[in-house]
């Protein structure tokens, strides 16, 4: 019985060691992964039949309030990842282009869209 005591105690003392060991390289392959992208929500209702600042804002992903610059800069990285020459929807370009009209106070047609 005497002799049995350290070799248990050995035994314990070793498999500490491995899950020491294994728990260190766990938390290195989890603090060198690259970061995972938070997941945004986006709105999930249909387009209303007249757009509005609230609508078109949602489109471009900016404030109301947001300035002329930022509404540029935010219709242009839009288009470009919705663009019809790049595999895009010609009716969603011509949303987001109705959308920075609207950001813009240009004048438009009374319909509102092309579509």
């Amino acid at each position: 019985m005497y002799q049995a005591t350290p070799f248990l105690m050995g035994i314990a003392v070793a498999a500490a060691a491995l899950a020491g060991k294994y728990g260190i390289q766990a938390w290195h392959a989890i603090k060198t992964r690259p970061p995972t992208p938070r997941l945004r929500k986006f709105y999930e209702g249909g387009f209303q039949k007249t757009m509005t600042r609230r609508e078109a804002a949602l489109i471009l992903g900016v404030r109301e309030n947001a300035t002329p610059e930022k509404v540029k800069e935010a219709h242009r990285r839009v288009m470009v990842a919705n663009h019809p020459d790049a595999g895009g929807s010609h009716y969603l370009a011509s949303k987001i282009n109705e959308a920075k009209d609207v950001m813009l106070r240009k004048s438009r047609n009374s319909s509102g869209s092309a579509f």
